[in-house]
Protein backbone atom coordinates (compact mmCIF):
# COMPACT_ATOMS: atom_id res chain seq x y z
CA UNK A 1 0.00 0.00 0.00
CA UNK A 2 1.26 3.41 -0.43
CA UNK A 3 2.27 5.78 2.49
CA UNK A 4 -0.62 7.97 4.07
CA UNK A 5 1.40 10.91 3.95
CA UNK A 6 2.44 10.63 0.76
CA UNK A 7 -1.83 10.74 -0.71
CA UNK A 8 -2.53 13.87 1.96
CA UNK A 9 0.84 15.80 1.00
CA UNK A 10 0.69 15.32 -2.43
CA UNK A 11 -2.41 13.73 -3.84
CA UNK A 12 -1.50 14.80 -7.53
CA UNK A 13 1.00 12.75 -7.58
CA UNK A 14 -0.70 9.92 -6.31
CA UNK A 15 -3.19 10.96 -8.62
CA UNK A 16 -1.03 10.65 -11.52
CA UNK A 17 -0.04 7.66 -10.90
CA UNK A 18 -3.45 5.94 -10.58
CA UNK A 19 -4.09 7.91 -14.12
CA UNK A 20 -0.89 6.04 -15.61
CA UNK A 21 -2.00 2.77 -14.20
CA UNK A 22 -5.20 2.74 -15.79
CA UNK A 23 -6.81 2.53 -12.17
CA UNK A 24 -10.42 4.61 -11.76
CA UNK A 25 -9.80 4.14 -8.04
CA UNK A 26 -11.86 7.29 -6.72
CA UNK A 27 -9.07 9.21 -4.47
CA UNK A 28 -10.82 11.82 -3.84
CA UNK A 29 -13.52 10.00 -1.92
CA UNK A 30 -10.52 8.48 -0.23
CA UNK A 31 -9.53 11.92 1.07
CA UNK A 32 -12.68 12.69 2.75
CA UNK A 33 -12.52 9.09 4.59
CA UNK A 34 -9.19 9.66 5.26
CA UNK A 35 -10.01 13.79 6.39
CA UNK A 36 -13.02 12.48 8.46
CA UNK A 37 -11.01 10.59 10.10
CA UNK A 38 -8.29 12.51 11.45
CA UNK A 39 -11.11 15.32 12.02
CA UNK A 40 -13.18 12.44 14.24
CA UNK A 41 -9.51 11.41 16.17
CA UNK A 42 -9.04 15.39 16.90
CA UNK A 43 -12.41 15.74 18.22
CA UNK A 44 -11.70 12.20 20.75
CA UNK A 45 -8.45 13.47 21.67
CA UNK A 46 -9.85 16.98 22.57
CA UNK A 47 -12.83 15.06 24.82
CA UNK A 48 -10.57 13.44 26.56
CA UNK A 49 -8.12 15.92 27.56
CA UNK A 50 -11.08 17.73 28.98
CA UNK A 51 -12.22 14.32 30.94
CA UNK A 52 -8.62 14.60 32.74
CA UNK A 53 -8.89 18.02 33.26
CA UNK A 54 -12.37 17.35 34.84
CA UNK A 55 -11.11 14.57 36.37
CA UNK A 56 -8.66 16.73 38.83
CA UNK A 57 -11.42 19.38 38.95
CA UNK A 58 -13.88 16.79 40.41
CA UNK A 59 -11.17 15.47 42.87
CA UNK A 60 -10.28 19.33 43.66
CA UNK A 61 -14.17 19.95 44.32
CA UNK A 62 -14.72 16.82 46.57
CA UNK A 63 -11.34 17.68 48.73
CA UNK A 64 -12.89 21.23 49.23
CA UNK A 65 -16.41 19.43 50.29
CA UNK A 66 -18.10 21.32 47.55
CA UNK A 67 -20.47 19.93 45.41
CA UNK A 68 -19.43 18.02 41.70
CA UNK A 69 -22.37 16.36 41.18
CA UNK A 70 -22.89 18.98 37.59
CA UNK A 71 -19.39 18.05 36.37
CA UNK A 72 -19.62 14.28 37.14
CA UNK A 73 -22.94 14.22 35.15
CA UNK A 74 -21.56 16.32 32.60
CA UNK A 75 -17.94 13.77 32.46
CA UNK A 76 -20.49 10.82 32.08
CA UNK A 77 -21.96 12.34 28.69
CA UNK A 78 -18.58 13.21 27.88
CA UNK A 79 -17.46 9.51 28.01
CA UNK A 80 -20.39 8.27 26.77
CA UNK A 81 -19.51 10.66 23.64
CA UNK A 82 -16.13 9.34 23.44
CA UNK A 83 -17.33 5.82 23.12
CA UNK A 84 -19.47 6.88 20.36
CA UNK A 85 -17.11 8.76 18.44
CA UNK A 86 -14.20 5.95 19.10
CA UNK A 87 -16.92 3.38 17.50
CA UNK A 88 -17.68 5.41 14.64
CA UNK A 89 -13.43 5.23 14.22
CA UNK A 90 -13.15 1.84 14.26
CA UNK A 91 -15.84 1.57 11.28
CA UNK A 92 -14.27 4.47 9.33
CA UNK A 93 -10.78 2.96 9.68
CA UNK A 94 -11.62 -0.39 8.80
CA UNK A 95 -13.58 1.78 5.59
CA UNK A 96 -10.39 3.42 5.11
CA UNK A 97 -7.80 0.07 5.40
CA UNK A 98 -10.09 -1.48 2.85
CA UNK A 99 -9.86 1.60 0.11
CA UNK A 100 -6.13 1.73 1.25
CA UNK A 101 -6.09 -1.65 0.00
CA UNK A 102 -6.81 -1.53 -3.59
CA UNK A 103 -5.03 1.88 -4.65
CA UNK A 104 -2.67 1.03 -6.84
CA UNK A 105 1.41 0.98 -6.59
CA UNK A 106 2.71 4.50 -7.98
CA UNK A 107 5.02 3.54 -11.41
CA UNK A 108 8.69 4.64 -11.13
CA UNK A 109 10.03 7.63 -13.68
CA UNK A 110 11.53 5.82 -15.43
CA UNK A 111 9.06 3.47 -16.26
CA UNK A 112 8.09 4.05 -20.37
CA UNK A 113 4.70 5.55 -20.56
CA UNK A 114 1.61 3.59 -22.27
CA UNK A 115 -1.35 2.12 -22.02
CA UNK A 116 -1.17 -1.94 -23.62
CA UNK A 117 1.31 -4.14 -24.21
CA UNK A 118 2.22 -2.55 -27.67
CA UNK A 119 3.80 0.11 -25.79
CA UNK A 120 6.56 -1.67 -24.31
CA UNK A 121 9.81 -1.27 -25.54
CA UNK A 122 12.28 -3.77 -26.04
CA UNK A 123 15.38 -3.03 -24.37
CA UNK A 124 17.71 -6.15 -25.01
CA UNK A 125 17.49 -8.78 -27.27
CA UNK A 126 20.07 -11.80 -27.17
CA UNK A 127 20.57 -14.90 -30.09
CA UNK A 128 19.20 -15.53 -32.95
CA UNK A 129 15.14 -16.26 -32.01
CA UNK A 130 14.91 -17.36 -36.25
CA UNK A 131 17.92 -19.82 -36.65
CA UNK A 132 16.23 -23.01 -36.80
CA UNK A 133 14.91 -22.88 -40.36
CA UNK A 134 13.22 -26.33 -41.03
CA UNK A 135 9.46 -26.46 -40.86
CA UNK A 136 8.15 -26.35 -37.24
CA UNK A 137 5.84 -28.23 -35.45
CA UNK A 138 4.25 -26.52 -32.98
CA UNK A 139 4.92 -27.67 -29.25
CA UNK A 140 1.83 -29.47 -28.79
CA UNK A 141 2.02 -31.80 -31.71
CA UNK A 142 5.86 -32.51 -31.20
CA UNK A 143 5.15 -32.76 -27.73
CA UNK A 144 2.27 -35.20 -28.33
CA UNK A 145 4.10 -37.58 -31.04
CA UNK A 146 7.14 -37.86 -29.34
CA UNK A 147 5.08 -38.89 -25.68
CA UNK A 148 6.35 -36.38 -23.77
CA UNK A 149 3.10 -34.34 -23.69
CA UNK A 150 -0.75 -35.56 -23.04
CA UNK A 151 -3.48 -32.76 -23.36
CA UNK A 152 -6.22 -35.46 -23.70
CA UNK A 153 -5.25 -36.71 -20.51
CA UNK A 154 -5.34 -33.19 -18.44
CA UNK A 155 -8.27 -32.67 -19.59
CA UNK A 156 -9.41 -35.73 -18.53
CA UNK A 157 -8.35 -35.79 -15.17
CA UNK A 158 -9.32 -31.66 -14.40
CA UNK A 159 -10.78 -30.01 -17.49
CA UNK A 160 -9.17 -27.73 -19.74
CA UNK A 161 -6.18 -25.76 -19.18
CA UNK A 162 -4.27 -28.56 -17.27
CA UNK A 163 -1.78 -30.70 -18.46
CA UNK A 164 0.23 -34.23 -18.24
CA UNK A 165 4.05 -34.40 -19.15
CA UNK A 166 5.07 -38.08 -19.38
CA UNK A 167 8.34 -39.80 -19.97
CA UNK A 168 10.56 -37.21 -21.11
CA UNK A 169 8.79 -34.53 -20.55
CA UNK A 170 7.96 -34.89 -17.12
CA UNK A 171 11.99 -35.63 -17.05
CA UNK A 172 12.60 -32.37 -18.73
CA UNK A 173 10.44 -30.55 -15.92
CA UNK A 174 11.88 -32.09 -13.31
CA UNK A 175 15.93 -31.10 -14.87
CA UNK A 176 14.68 -27.70 -15.61
CA UNK A 177 13.62 -26.98 -12.10
CA UNK A 178 16.92 -28.77 -10.24
CA UNK A 179 18.99 -26.87 -13.03
CA UNK A 180 17.46 -23.40 -11.94
CA UNK A 181 17.40 -24.17 -8.46
CA UNK A 182 20.86 -25.01 -8.50
CA UNK A 183 22.24 -22.01 -10.70
CA UNK A 184 20.57 -19.87 -8.57
CA UNK A 185 22.04 -21.20 -5.54
CA UNK A 186 25.35 -21.43 -6.91
CA UNK A 187 24.72 -17.38 -7.63
CA UNK A 188 23.96 -16.52 -4.09
CA UNK A 189 20.45 -17.07 -3.51
CA UNK A 190 19.10 -19.45 -0.44
CA UNK A 191 16.90 -22.05 -1.44
CA UNK A 192 13.57 -22.18 0.64
CA UNK A 193 11.24 -24.44 0.37
CA UNK A 194 7.70 -23.15 0.92
CA UNK A 195 3.84 -23.92 1.98
CA UNK A 196 1.40 -24.37 -1.42
CA UNK A 197 -1.54 -22.79 0.25
CA UNK A 198 -1.62 -19.63 1.90
CA UNK A 199 -3.48 -17.43 4.33
CA UNK A 200 -5.69 -14.58 3.31
CA UNK A 201 -3.16 -11.84 5.37
CA UNK A 202 -0.50 -13.53 3.14
CA UNK A 203 -2.07 -13.16 -0.54
CA UNK A 204 -3.33 -9.49 0.99
CA UNK A 205 0.30 -8.91 2.03
CA UNK A 206 1.60 -9.09 -1.95
CA UNK A 207 -1.25 -7.51 -3.01
CA UNK A 208 -3.00 -10.86 -4.54
CA UNK A 209 -6.15 -9.54 -2.48
CA UNK A 210 -8.05 -7.78 -2.90
CA UNK A 211 -7.71 -6.82 -6.73
CA UNK A 212 -7.04 -10.05 -8.05
CA UNK A 213 -9.45 -12.08 -6.14
CA UNK A 214 -11.26 -13.81 -9.45
CA UNK A 215 -8.06 -15.03 -10.64
CA UNK A 216 -7.42 -17.23 -7.44
CA UNK A 217 -8.01 -20.49 -6.19
CA UNK A 218 -9.73 -20.67 -2.89
CA UNK A 219 -10.10 -22.86 0.18
CA UNK A 220 -13.40 -21.82 1.16
CA UNK A 221 -13.99 -24.13 4.26
CA UNK A 222 -10.21 -23.09 5.55
CA UNK A 223 -9.81 -19.68 3.97
CA UNK A 224 -6.25 -20.70 2.36
CA UNK A 225 -5.57 -20.32 -1.14
CA UNK A 226 -3.42 -21.58 -3.79
CA UNK A 227 -0.68 -19.91 -4.22
CA UNK A 228 -0.79 -18.01 -7.90
CA UNK A 229 3.47 -17.99 -7.57
CA UNK A 230 6.08 -18.67 -4.72
CA UNK A 231 6.24 -14.95 -4.29
CA UNK A 232 3.97 -15.35 -2.13
CA UNK A 233 4.92 -17.50 0.62
CA UNK A 234 8.37 -16.16 -0.03
CA UNK A 235 7.38 -12.78 0.41
CA UNK A 236 5.74 -13.46 3.27
CA UNK A 237 8.27 -15.69 5.35
CA UNK A 238 9.37 -11.90 6.76
CA UNK A 239 6.03 -10.89 7.24
CA UNK A 240 5.12 -8.46 10.44
CA UNK A 241 9.38 -8.64 10.86
CA UNK A 242 12.18 -6.56 10.99
CA UNK A 243 15.67 -7.69 9.45
CA UNK A 244 18.87 -5.97 10.80
CA UNK A 245 20.04 -3.97 7.95
CA UNK A 246 23.51 -5.81 7.84
CA UNK A 247 21.80 -9.41 6.47
CA UNK A 248 20.36 -7.13 3.47
CA UNK A 249 19.87 -8.04 0.39
CA UNK A 250 18.05 -11.12 1.55
CA UNK A 251 17.94 -13.07 -1.55
CA UNK A 252 15.78 -16.33 -1.81
CA UNK A 253 14.51 -18.99 -4.27
CA UNK A 254 11.90 -21.27 -4.39
CA UNK A 255 10.00 -23.89 -6.39
CA UNK A 256 6.59 -24.52 -6.74
CA UNK A 257 3.64 -25.32 -8.54
CA UNK A 258 1.31 -22.20 -9.72
CA UNK A 259 -2.54 -22.02 -9.35
CA UNK A 260 -4.41 -19.25 -11.67
CA UNK A 261 -8.02 -19.59 -12.73
CA UNK A 262 -6.97 -17.14 -15.42
CA UNK A 263 -10.75 -15.61 -14.87
CA UNK A 264 -9.78 -12.50 -17.33
CA UNK A 265 -8.62 -14.60 -20.40
CA UNK A 266 -10.84 -17.26 -21.27
CA UNK A 267 -11.06 -18.16 -25.23
CA UNK A 268 -6.86 -17.15 -25.55
CA UNK A 269 -4.29 -19.13 -26.30
CA UNK A 270 -5.91 -22.11 -25.30
CA UNK A 271 -3.81 -24.88 -26.82
CA UNK A 272 -1.03 -26.34 -25.52
CA UNK A 273 1.25 -25.17 -22.57
CA UNK A 274 0.80 -21.19 -23.10
CA UNK A 275 -2.04 -20.66 -20.77
CA UNK A 276 -2.37 -23.20 -18.19
CA UNK A 277 -4.43 -23.44 -14.64
CA UNK A 278 -1.37 -25.02 -12.80
CA UNK A 279 2.06 -24.58 -13.62
CA UNK A 280 5.70 -25.05 -12.58
CA UNK A 281 7.95 -22.39 -11.76
CA UNK A 282 11.07 -21.28 -10.07
CA UNK A 283 10.76 -17.71 -8.41
CA UNK A 284 13.66 -15.22 -7.01
CA UNK A 285 12.59 -13.02 -3.81
CA UNK A 286 14.80 -10.31 -3.33
CA UNK A 287 14.30 -8.07 0.24
CA UNK A 288 16.65 -4.96 0.21
CA UNK A 289 17.16 -1.47 1.29
CA UNK A 290 15.63 1.36 -0.45
CA UNK A 291 18.30 2.84 -2.07
CA UNK A 292 19.49 -0.27 -3.75
CA UNK A 293 16.18 -1.40 -4.77
CA UNK A 294 16.80 -0.56 -8.54
CA UNK A 295 20.26 -1.53 -8.67
CA UNK A 296 19.49 -4.97 -7.55
CA UNK A 297 16.57 -5.14 -9.97
CA UNK A 298 19.16 -5.03 -12.45
CA UNK A 299 20.83 -7.83 -10.89
CA UNK A 300 17.54 -9.94 -11.05
CA UNK A 301 16.44 -9.65 -14.11
CA UNK A 302 20.81 -10.77 -15.55
CA UNK A 303 20.01 -13.77 -12.64
CA UNK A 304 16.72 -14.99 -14.39
CA UNK A 305 19.00 -14.10 -18.48
CA UNK A 306 21.64 -16.32 -17.37
CA UNK A 307 19.56 -19.21 -17.17
CA UNK A 308 18.55 -18.77 -20.53
CA UNK A 309 21.88 -17.88 -22.04
CA UNK A 310 23.17 -21.23 -20.54
CA UNK A 311 20.45 -23.35 -22.09
CA UNK A 312 21.13 -21.22 -25.30
CA UNK A 313 17.51 -19.87 -25.80
CA UNK A 314 17.01 -16.81 -27.56
CA UNK A 315 14.96 -13.98 -25.83
CA UNK A 316 13.83 -10.31 -26.02
CA UNK A 317 13.37 -8.07 -22.42
CA UNK A 318 11.05 -5.32 -22.42
CA UNK A 319 10.14 -2.50 -20.28
CA UNK A 320 6.56 -2.98 -18.99
CA UNK A 321 4.54 0.70 -19.67
CA UNK A 322 2.84 2.45 -17.23
CA UNK A 323 -0.54 1.09 -18.59
CA UNK A 324 1.06 -2.61 -18.73
CA UNK A 325 2.12 -2.80 -15.04
CA UNK A 326 0.65 -5.27 -12.23
CA UNK A 327 -1.36 -3.36 -9.64
CA UNK A 328 1.62 -3.56 -7.01
CA UNK A 329 4.83 -3.33 -9.28
CA UNK A 330 6.39 0.22 -9.49
CA UNK A 331 8.54 -1.00 -12.08
CA UNK A 332 8.93 -4.48 -14.54
CA UNK A 333 10.91 -6.34 -17.18
CA UNK A 334 9.09 -9.31 -19.12
CA UNK A 335 11.53 -11.30 -20.91
CA UNK A 336 10.40 -13.31 -23.70
CA UNK A 337 11.20 -16.52 -25.68
CA UNK A 338 10.18 -17.51 -29.10
CA UNK A 339 7.70 -19.93 -30.49
CA UNK A 340 9.03 -20.37 -34.27
CA UNK A 341 6.15 -22.64 -35.06
CA UNK A 342 3.57 -20.12 -33.51
CA UNK A 343 5.05 -16.99 -34.64
CA UNK A 344 4.67 -15.83 -30.87
CA UNK A 345 6.90 -14.08 -27.91
CA UNK A 346 6.16 -16.01 -25.10
CA UNK A 347 6.49 -13.89 -21.13
CA UNK A 348 8.82 -16.40 -19.38
CA UNK A 349 9.69 -14.29 -16.59
CA UNK A 350 8.50 -10.98 -14.80
CA UNK A 351 10.89 -9.24 -12.88
CA UNK A 352 9.86 -6.12 -10.87
CA UNK A 353 10.63 -3.85 -8.10
CA UNK A 354 7.64 -3.09 -5.68
CA UNK A 355 9.64 -0.93 -3.81
CA UNK A 356 7.57 -0.56 -0.33
CA UNK A 357 4.35 -1.31 -1.64
CA UNK A 358 4.47 -4.90 -0.08
CA UNK A 359 6.46 -3.78 2.55
CA UNK A 360 4.08 -1.45 4.27
CA UNK A 361 1.01 -4.39 3.30
CA UNK A 362 3.15 -7.25 5.23
CA UNK A 363 4.73 -4.73 7.76
CA UNK A 364 8.32 -5.67 6.89
CA UNK A 365 11.11 -3.85 8.08
CA UNK A 366 14.90 -3.04 8.54
CA UNK A 367 16.44 -1.27 11.45
CA UNK A 368 19.60 0.31 10.74
CA UNK A 369 23.20 -0.99 12.84
CA UNK A 370 23.98 2.38 13.48
CA UNK A 371 20.84 4.48 15.08
CA UNK A 372 18.31 2.09 15.76
CA UNK A 373 15.71 3.70 13.20
CA UNK A 374 13.69 1.23 11.37
CA UNK A 375 12.27 1.45 7.54
CA UNK A 376 10.18 -0.43 5.15
CA UNK A 377 12.30 -2.49 3.18
CA UNK A 378 11.70 -2.51 -0.75
CA UNK A 379 10.84 -6.43 -2.38
CA UNK A 380 11.44 -7.46 -6.15
CA UNK A 381 10.79 -10.94 -7.58
CA UNK A 382 11.36 -12.59 -10.81
CA UNK A 383 10.42 -15.86 -12.20
CA UNK A 384 13.55 -17.81 -13.04
CA UNK A 385 11.87 -19.27 -14.59
CA UNK A 386 8.29 -19.83 -15.18
CA UNK A 387 8.64 -24.15 -17.22
CA UNK A 388 5.10 -24.50 -19.21
CA UNK A 389 6.49 -22.01 -22.23
CA UNK A 390 10.28 -23.05 -21.44
CA UNK A 391 9.47 -26.37 -22.04
CA UNK A 392 7.10 -24.81 -25.40
CA UNK A 393 10.07 -23.14 -26.54
CA UNK A 394 12.55 -26.00 -26.40
CA UNK A 395 10.20 -28.20 -27.97
CA UNK A 396 10.15 -25.94 -31.14
CA UNK A 397 13.40 -23.84 -31.17
CA UNK A 398 15.84 -27.62 -31.06
CA UNK A 399 13.43 -29.84 -33.27
CA UNK A 400 16.12 -31.63 -35.26
CA UNK A 401 15.76 -32.68 -39.12
CA UNK A 402 15.02 -36.32 -37.58
CA UNK A 403 11.99 -35.08 -35.90
CA UNK A 404 13.69 -35.53 -32.70
CA UNK A 405 13.42 -32.38 -30.17
CA UNK A 406 17.53 -31.75 -28.39
CA UNK A 407 18.16 -31.28 -25.05
CA UNK A 408 19.72 -28.23 -24.22
CA UNK A 409 23.14 -29.52 -22.86
CA UNK A 410 22.95 -28.49 -19.46
CA UNK A 411 20.02 -29.78 -18.62
CA UNK A 412 21.64 -33.26 -20.44
CA UNK A 413 23.37 -34.83 -16.69
CA UNK A 414 19.94 -33.80 -15.08
CA UNK A 415 18.30 -36.21 -17.57
CA UNK A 416 20.56 -39.31 -17.09
CA UNK A 417 23.05 -38.07 -20.37
CA UNK A 418 19.89 -37.87 -22.72
CA UNK A 419 20.53 -35.67 -26.01
CA UNK A 420 17.29 -36.03 -27.35
CA UNK A 421 13.90 -36.12 -25.84
CA UNK A 422 11.24 -38.88 -27.06
CA UNK A 423 14.10 -41.69 -27.40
Amino acid sequence: MLDRKLIRNDPEKVREGIRNKGSDFDLDHFLEVDSRRRELLQEVESLKHRKNVASREISQLMREGKDASELIEEMKETSSTIKEYEDQLKDIEEELIALELTIPNIPHQSAPPGTCDKDNPVVREWGDPFRNDLPILPHWEIGEKLGVLDLEAGAAVSGSGFVVLRGDGALLSRALVNYMLDTHRSRGHEEVAVPYLVSRDSMIGTGQLPKMADDMYHCGRDDLFCIPTAEVPVTNLLRESTVSGSDLPVRMVAYSPCFRREAGSYGKDTRGLIRVHQFDKVEMVRVVRPEESYQQLELLLQDALYILEQLDIPYRVIELCTGDLSFSAAKCYDIETYAPATGKWLEVSSCSNFEDFQARRARIKYREDKDGSSRFVHTLNGSGLALPRIIATILELFQTPTGKVRVPPPLAGYMGGREFLGG
